[in-house]
């Protein structure tokens, strides 16, 4: 299907250009959230007779979008989980916990404006890229740990997570000492 895109889609192209994609593409996301028209004549005049009232719109929201980007950029946000000892959350903190985080931290941001491909599963420091505009991107900072008093020993770089690595060789001498302790097996 042809479509005439509405503003910038990332990987796909720039507002007024024409572009083919898949139908379910376009009918499922471009079309519904206002991204793209088909590219039929009369949708093509339409769109002509409409351009600079959609430039004009799309310069003012980058405006806003650079504004609270330059307020936005490195900040560091903490989100407070209950997790185990070697640091593998008892949950996960989704793309919807990060809105939350930075609408408390005084961002009006919305949970698809959040770039995050997977869920964040550990404790420690994530750089999570933020989509404010689909020209302007940030990376914000987020700093999951189990208590106020942990985040703030994160974010002076100490490790949290206590693991106790023992190599092969020293288990396997615990292993021999114990087998000698025991003695000879009787049949």
């Amino acid at each position: 299907m042809e479509v005439i895109l509405l503003e910038r889609v990332a990987k796909l192209g720039q507002m007024g250009e024409t572009v083919r994609v898949r139908d379910g593409y376009a009918r499922n996301y471009l079309l519904p959230r206002g991204k793209a028209l088909r590219a039929t004549e009369e949708n093509k005049k339409r769109f002509e007779a409409q351009r600079a009232q959609l430039e004009a719109r799309n310069l003012e929201r980058r405006k806003e979008a650079e504004a609270v980007a330059a307020k936005l950029d490195g900040q560091t946000f903490t989100v407070i989980r209950q997790a185990g000892e070697t640091g593998v959350l008892y949950g996960s903190v989704s793309a919807r916990d990060l809105a939350e985080a930075l609408t408390q931290g005084g961002f009006t941001v919305n949970r698809d404006q959040i770039v995050l491909n997977t869920p964040i599963k550990t404790l420690g420091l994530h750089t999570v890229p933020v989509s404010l505009h689909p020209e302007v991107d940030v990376k914000v900072t987020i700093n999951v740990a189990r208590s106020p008093e942990e985040a703030e020993r994160q974010a002076r770089g100490e490790t949290v997570t206590a693991r106790e690595e023992t190599s092969l060789d020293e288990l396997g001498l615990e292993v021999g000492a114990a087998l000698a302790e025991a003695g000879p097996a009787e049949a």
